[in-house]
């Protein structure tokens, strides 16, 4: 990173020149990775959301490619032509990101590409598939999710020397049970006499989805917060979580991701993190007039940390270091809350190749 930033440059460029803070573009399409890549991106991400917004403003070329894909595979299911479509969307973000991964010796320019989030209770099934995704490009990563056999799978991997995205997390026992499933990977593969050099994993924090969350429940229950008390959720987990990281010397990367405000990029400034925002944030933060500086160990209030844990358990577990075991990873409400949400995205992309492929007589809109 460069000391001092010029004036023309955008926040954005200006926090990626500046301080240790990365940030990634979550997105894949090809216009907004352009954009984030100009202003100081170094790493995109990927997901059933992020692929349907795809494939709905791209339309054309997708309904050819599946139509292609159909034909050259007549007996290929709706999954299958789906999650190939999946990986030749990453495969064009992971060229873009090439030149910056080899100028970084491999340490930046990844994009990541998550594994089909139906599969979160079979590890042997996510690796296979992360071995898949992970040979597509060298500057591929592999999102697995935070569950029991997630966390199983994350070891597995990273021991093969596949770097991870440990995703659908908002807790920070789940990240302290990422960092230790890769350094017992790493320390599997060191056993082996392969090196850890090559492999640069992260755990996210979805800090959005646990301010979501926190408000669903507090709605639910009829609680009264003071007002934005819960849109410090998400940050007071992340400012923990990275300071226990440094603490304990894990080699995993934290990232944040689920951006709701502006605390989950200002607050987070400084670190050696990654920050993941969509396209309109980005246009919005370099927009504003918010000063670019670290804030990363500023103390979120104690008031409001102090009022989340006596009026929300579900904070409680989210913010302490024990507040979940690894075998209540899986209920906790944020996750199921995402990964449904991710699943029913998955269902959905098979239904836009259904579209593609056999558009409904009964919707004009979808013939060709």
């Amino acid at each position: 990173m460069n000391a001092t930033a010029t004036a023309t440059e955008t926040p954005l460029m200006r926090m990626a020149h500046t301080t240790p803070t990365d940030w990634w573009n979550d997105s894949s399409a090809i216009d907004e990775l352009e954009y984030a890549i100009a202003n100081g991106a170094v790493g995109a991400t990927s997901n059933p959301p992020i692929v349907l917004e795809v494939l709905r403003a791209e339309r054309e070329r997708w309904r050819r490619r599946a139509r292609e894909l159909f034909a050259a595979a007549p007996r290929a299911s709706e999954a299958w032509i789906a999650w190939t479509i999946v990986a030749e969307i990453a495969q064009r973000g992971a060229a873009l990101l090439l030149p910056i991964f080899e100028a970084t010796g491999g340490a930046k320019g990844r994009l990541s590409i998550q594994t089909d989030p139906g599969l979160y209770r079979d590890a042997a099934a996510m690796l296979d598939q992360a071995r898949e995704f992970a040979a597509l490009a060298p500057n591929m990563q592999v999102k697995l999710p935070v569950t029991v056999a997630g966390l199983r799978a994350i070891e597995d991997a990273t021991c093969r020397g596949i770097s991870v995205n440990a995703t659908v997390n908002t807790t920070l026992a789940g990240a302290i049970a990422v960092a230790d499933a890769v350094e017992r990977g790493l320390a599997r593969r060191a056993a082996g006499g392969d090196s850890a050099d090559d492999v640069h994993s992260v755990c996210t924090l979805v800090v959005g989805r646990l301010d979501d969350w926190l408000k669903v429940v507090a709605d639910r229950e009829g609680l009264t917060l003071t007002p934005g008390a819960a849109d410090w959720a998400g940050v007071a987990v992340f400012k923990r979580a990275y300071a226990l990281f440094r603490e304990r010397g894990y080699r995993t990367r934290l990232l944040a991701a689920a951006f709701r405000n502006h605390l989950h990029w200002s607050q987070l400034i400084g670190g050696n993190v990654i920050l993941t925002m969509t396209h309109a944030w980005q246009v919005r933060f370099n927009a504003s007039s918010l000063e670019v500086r670290s804030r990363i160990d500023d103390a979120v209030d104690e008031r409001i940390v102090d009022e989340l844990r006596r009026l929300l358990p579900d904070f409680h577990r989210a913010y302490e270091p024990d507040g979940l075991a690894i075998g209540e990873l899986d209920g906790y409400g944020a996750t199921v809350r995402t990964l449904r949400q991710f699943i029913g995205a998955s269902a959905e992309l098979e239904a836009v190749v259904r579209d593609f492929v056999l558009p409904d007589p009964d919707r004009p809109e979808a013939l060709p």
